[in-house]
């Protein structure tokens, strides 16, 4: 049965994708996006479809938000601004951007009396800080607390267990695993996860949470140096620059495709066993970074060695990746796409595509406020 349905910040990487799913499978879509410069540049994107009813609106706007809801059946709250580094010296704009965005969502919905067949939140798995671990010397399960600066500063970056001192081994992280945040982006998503749900548990409204994973595709802003590291490093390649990568390149991460993240959206607006839930959304399968660099390196045909900068960025983490027992019982949700696949198809897509090189600008932003050495 064909629904309305509203895509807040739907303009961008995840959310055109979106769109263009929900679209095939006979819904009507409404986007409200902000289209910001830093994402979209000066103009409507070329890849969002034209049957898609665009609004140009803030989030933190009360008359864009009722006017974006108006007669809506499902919401997917996917406004945010995005990026760890930044989050750490622009904190003013992403707790408003973030934090205030939702808190007008859910307050326009409650003053038109809406009430959805579903909202569906965007959430991270930066909640968690650092994921979880099991100890390769004693074997004890342990959820470390985030590195201290003292501690990236000396260049030692994997945990250690605290009852016996052996380096942690990292497994897949459940949700029920207790949140360590460690950057105000992480909170700011927290925030949304919260108060969506709060709002679903006061109001009666079936709402569900997706903290999605490190996600890669195409579409991605190629000239944004706080978006993904996958398009971060290709916008290196295609300008004849090395990746640079931070600490030992050995850190790990759960990239998903942005293919298996739609799918798991459109699972969830027909779910009713995840109204209420926060669930894991990834590919299940740790790559680490330097993996990530060279794979892309090889599928563009450029023989560029990754830079391993041995320096840190604040609020990085260590390790994390996914558990996906709650979305395979709960989404019936399976990732489809290896990561051969999904990085060849970036690779073809990132061919075809103009970017402007702006790592070292970010180097510089992030040093300017210490929050890298």
């Amino acid at each position: 049965m064909s629904k309305q349905i509203l895509i807040t910040g739907g303009a961008g990487f995840v959310g055109s994708h979106l769109a263009d799913g929900l679209l095939k499978a006979g819904h009507s879509v409404r986007v409200l996006d902000c289209l910001t410069p830093q994402v979209h540049g000066d103009s409507v994107p070329d890849y969002l479809s034209r049957d898609v009813e665009l609004m140009v609106g803030d989030i933190r706007d009360p008359n864009a938000v009722r006017k974006a809801l108006a007669n809506v059946d499902v919401i997917y709250h996917f406004a945010a601004v995005v990026g760890v580094g930044q989050s750490m010296y622009e904190i003013s704009r992403y707790m408003s951007t973030n934090t205030q965005g939702t808190a007008e969502l859910l307050q326009a919905m409650l003053d038109l009396r809406l009430a959805p067949e579903k909202l569906v939140v965007a959430s991270s798995m930066s909640i968690y800080g650092e994921g979880s671990y099991i100890c390769a010397s004693c074997g004890s399960n342990a959820n470390p607390p985030v590195r201290t600066t003292a501690q990236l500063r000396s260049g030692r970056w994997d945990t250690q267990c605290e009852l016996c001192g052996g380096t942690l081994k990292p497994v897949p992280t459940k949700e029920t695993k207790p949140g360590n945040l460690n950057s105000v982006y992480a909170l700011s998503k927290r925030d949304q996860e919260e108060l969506c749900l709060i709002y679903g548990r006061t109001y009666g409204i079936p709402v569900t949470a997706l903290r999605f994973f490190n996600i890669y595709g195409t579409r991605q802003a190629l000239s944004n140096p706080y978006t993904g590291v996958a398009a971060i490093f290709a916008s290196r390649l295609l300008n004849g620059q090395p990746p640079m990568v931070f600490e030992d390149g050995q850190q790990m991460r759960d990239f998903v495709s942005v293919y298996d993240i739609v799918r798991a959206n459109m699972l969830a607006i027909e779910s009713r066993p995840s109204d209420g839930e926060v669930i894991n959304v990834g590919c299940g399968k740790p790559i680490s970074i330097l993996q990530v660099a060279q794979i892309l390196a090889r599928s563009l045909g450029k023989e560029l060695a990754p830079v391993i900068s041995q320096k840190y960025r604040a609020g990085d983490i260590r390790h994390c990746y996914a558990d996906l027992t709650k979305a395979r019982d709960l989404l019936g949700y399976e990732p489809r796409v290896t990561h051969e696949e999904g990085f060849k198809e970036l690779a073809e897509w990132l061919a075809e595509q103009e970017a402007e090189d702006k790592a070292d600008t970010m180097i510089r932003e992030l040093t300017a406020y210490g929050l890298t050495a």
